[in-house]
């Protein structure tokens, strides 16, 4: 009998410091690991809820740019990271739905190395090309490669990002040939854009609308299924033809697998707190993102594991590899 009460002690006594140490978070700082360069849509939209979630919490949130890998580096840092709650991760579609496909080898599983916290932001994709490039739609784009294959080239920022895969899926939708001229990132992408050395690229809108409002560049379609509140005169690849077309970017909010889930829900909380504030929402659509939230973690949970089927079976159509 003294021993069953024993028992029952040590674990009444574990639940309350458990329960205390939940109620105490944050203890410390906490790291908001990114894992793209400063300047990204990523980088950006994590400074903004380091900003609120630090106001909000008490303590510090600092953020950490971890760039390669197209996203993963920064994801396998966040993975092997103490399972406390005090080493976040700000993520996109390529490191958990993109990635796992396109490289021989990651040192984590976007599916169990994290326990998702919440949807974030979507970022809507434009199709640009250089007004003096000749092409005056996405429809002339697609008859005059027709006509000529391969003859037009369109930029991405890396052999199966985003902006590559989007490209693959008009090509292949639209049966169409063209070269495709890989870059490192997204200045450079644009920065042949402008000078002509390529025709055409699918990148954000929150990186190519200044260009297309200083006239530099031209908006061709948007890649969404309707139109992008930021450019609303611009019609989606879907109006112009091409049924079902729909692509785009989301970021989302993470924690290393492990972390406890009381600490896990407050997170979620603090998230769409923030994301239901018209300052916050003011200040991502002011970037070029548009507000996205899931209602839960397991919701943003099930929407990880649709998106690795989605963006797993348009690597495969590409054909792009990463040794």
């Amino acid at each position: 009998m003294k021993k069953i009460f024993s028992i029952l002690l040590f674990s009444l006594s574990f639940h309350l410091v458990q329960a205390q140490s939940f109620a105490n978070y944050p203890e410390k700082n906490i790291t908001i690991i990114v894992g793209f360069p400063p300047g990204t849509a990523t980088d950006t939209i994590a400074r903004i809820l380091a900003e609120r979630f630090s106001n909000k919490l008490g303590k510090s949130f600092i953020i950490e740019n971890k760039p390669g890998q197209g996203g993963s580096l920064g994801a396998g840092i966040a993975a092997q990271a103490i399972p406390d709650g005090h080493t976040l991760l700000l993520s996109a579609t390529a490191p958990f739905a993109t990635n796992p496909h396109l490289y021989a080898k990651l040192n984590y599983d976007s599916r169990k190395s994290f326990a998702p916290i919440g949807l974030v932001s979507w970022l809507p994709y434009v199709m640009v090309t250089n007004p003096k490039s000749g092409l005056n739609s996405m429809q002339d784009l697609i008859e005059k490669s027709k006509v000529e294959p391969n003859k037009y080239t369109f930029a991405s920022i890396g052999n199966g990002s985003t902006s590559h895969l989007m490209m693959s899926m008009l090509t292949s939708q639209a049966e169409i040939k063209m070269t495709h001229i890989p870059y490192k990132g997204s200045s450079q992408s644009q920065t042949d854009l402008i000078g002509g050395q390529v025709d055409v690229t699918f990148d954000t809108v929150l990186t190519l609308m200044p260009h297309i409002k200083s006239g530099k560049l031209k908006a061709l379609a948007t890649g969404g299924l309707t139109r992008t509140s930021f450019a609303p005169d611009v019609p989606t690849v879907d109006e112009l033809g091409l049924k079902g077309f729909n692509g785009g970017a989301w970021l989302g909010l993470f924690s290393p697998a492990g972390t406890p889930r009381p600490i896990v829900d407050r997170l979620h909380k603090e998230l769409n707190t923030a994301l239901e504030d018209p300052e916050i929402v003011k200040r991502m659509l002011g970037i070029g993102s548009e507000v996205l939230m899931s209602k839960n973690p397991s919701e943003f949970e099930e929407f990880i594991k649709v998106e690795y089927q989605k963006w797993g079976q348009r690597v495969k159509e590409s054909g792009a590899k990463i040794e």
